[in-house]
């Protein structure tokens, strides 16, 4: 059975919740004095059976699964102490009626504030909702998405407050510390695997489908055929090892904008046995910027998150905590989606190395920034550091002391320290400069004949082009700078 028939929101237990939440609610809101004094007796013993009703709902598996066991409690708890707050102001009332005191005693009125008061006391804050029901006290409102962020991905139609979304990362973030864990944040597409319709497979990929294809045997376990959806996915190399690995040290979510039922069905491929993600799984639909993903819908704090994402853009507000992947095209149709006129891995009858790929590369990054945030010769304070300083610094180190000079890269007149290469070989630990001297190491280029590469030349500097500075991104290392030559540019008159 796939995801998307087990998934938790497509779970009918909020609806069961909020039914009972409102019947008992409603039962010990809607008499008069004189009628609860009658029925006292009798509405104590029935609450004792809607506990056992409510119990019931609460303790489902499926309750437990969306909110967690110690919210499931606390829930519980909070039940109960609506209803003892509610049986407690029935006989304060009660007593109040009852009493007659000589001389015109304002004992009625101090009762009667002590009351009002105490219902003040009583009064929710929603910390979230349901359905438009709040999760702690069971009012209905019809306005619950004013200061309040959707968490449809944990339950269908769960609304979380801004102060309860603090508390909650806050409290899990005390959790993670204990564990020594951090967020990991995951794309699927091009980042843990590529997927193609059947119809827009190449003419050389026609192998895939053929049971009977010698490479069926390589391509077993990572080769998925969905004819239900009319599509075929291949998972990235090593990318099990890299999800069992990384949960020693990440809590781990995906994150795609493609649908749910899509972003559920390759959760299922990649972890069947819902050890790494769960629930924890945010699709298109969760997303409260258009074509923007955003931490906003993740439970941990920004301090605690990196980041796989193919796609830099999507993450305008977080790219501190961002880890830009070298995109996986497997398939012929994602070259062309891109661009690419070379022929992809699947037309080559090829794929990436396991051991030397993407995804095995940018796990020892991740241990490292690991490392770095736990280590105990910075003392135990854990809660005050910043996974996203550890990443800065691990990465600034990966062309330290290299001193670069870009010629015909940018677009004339362009500034040139706001093109995204010159920014990155800062990021990546670099000095650069628009002017050539002695103290220049590499000039970049995408042509031979200009004056400032005839000069490197000259002075036997290092001459690459520009993809030599975003392999070392993707890779994490400064690469032999002989594997990126300058091609002469030849000029047809």
């Amino acid at each position: 059975m796939s995801l998307v028939d087990e998934s938790p929101v497509n779970s009918s237990s909020s609806d069961d919740f909020a039914a009972f939440l409102d019947a008992e609610l409603d039962s010990t809101s809607d008499t008069n004095p004189q009628q609860e004094e009658e029925k006292q007796e009798s509405d104590d013993d029935s609450d004792d059976n809607d506990d056992d009703e409510i119990n019931a709902v609460i303790e489902s598996e499926p309750f437990a699964r969306v909110l967690g066991f110690k919210k499931r409690e606390a829930i519980l708890k909070t039940l109960q102490h609506v209803r003892i707050s509610q049986r407690t102001k029935r006989r304060k009332i009660i007593v109040v009626d009852d009493t007659e005191e000589p001389n015109g005693s304002t004992s009625h009125i101090v009762q009667t504030e002590v009351t009002e008061t105490s219902v003040k006391e009583d009064i929710c804050i929603h910390p979230g909702f349901i359905g438009g029901m709040c999760i702690k006290c069971g009012e209905k409102t019809d306005d619950d998405t004013q200061s309040s962020v959707a968490f449809g991905y944990i339950h269908k139609d769960l609304r979380l407050a801004n102060d309860e979304i603090a508390r909650l990362r806050d409290r899990d973030l005390k959790n993670l510390l204990r564990h020594k864990k951090l967020y990991l944040v995951l794309d699927l597409d091009h980042t843990l695997l590529n997927s193609t319709r059947f119809s827009d497979l190449a003419q050389d990929e026609g192998y895939l489908l053929n049971p009977n294809d010698p490479m069926q045997d390589a391509l077993k376990g990572s080769l998925f055929k969905l004819p239900f959806m009319n599509m075929v996915t291949k998972l990235r190399p090593f990318v099990h090892t890299f999800l069992k690995e990384a949960s020693n040290y990440f809590e781990m979510y995906i994150y795609t904008m493609g649908e749910r039922a899509y972003a559920l069905e390759m959760a299922n491929l990649l972890d069947p046995g819902r050890v790494y993600f769960d629930s924890k799984v945010i699709a298109q639909g969760d997303c409260t910027q258009r074509h923007q993903k955003g931490l906003d819908v993740v439970l941990g704090q920004e301090n605690a998150v990196l980041i796989l994402d193919d796609t830099e853009q999507v993450w305008s507000k977080h790219k501190d905590n961002l880890i830009s992947m070298e995109r996986y095209h497997f398939f012929a149709s994602s070259c062309k989606q891109f661009g690419y006129k070379s022929k992809s891995l699947s037309e080559l009858r090829s794929d990436e190395s396991d051991t030397d790929g993407a995804l095995a590369t940018v796990l020892k990054v991740l241990k490292r920034v690991h490392s770095m945030f736990y280590d105990s010769e910075l003392g135990e304070n854990f809660a005050g550091r910043d996974a996203r300083q550890m990443l800065r610094a691990v990465r600034s180190e990966v062309l330290k002391g290299c001193k670069i000079v870009f010629s015909r890269v940018f677009p004339t007149k362009f500034q040139a320290d706001n093109h995204h290469l010159w920014m990155l070989a800062e990021r990546l630990g670099a000095t650069c400069s628009t002017e050539v001297d002695s103290s220049v190491t590499h000039v970049i280029s995408t042509d031979i004949g200009t004056e400032k590469s005839r000069w490197a030349i000259q002075e036997n500097k290092f001459l690459v082009e520009p993809r030599w500075l975003e392999a070392a991104n993707f890779l994490w290392q400064r690469l032999p700078e002989e594997s990126f030559p300058v091609k002469d540019v030849k000029v047809n008159h």
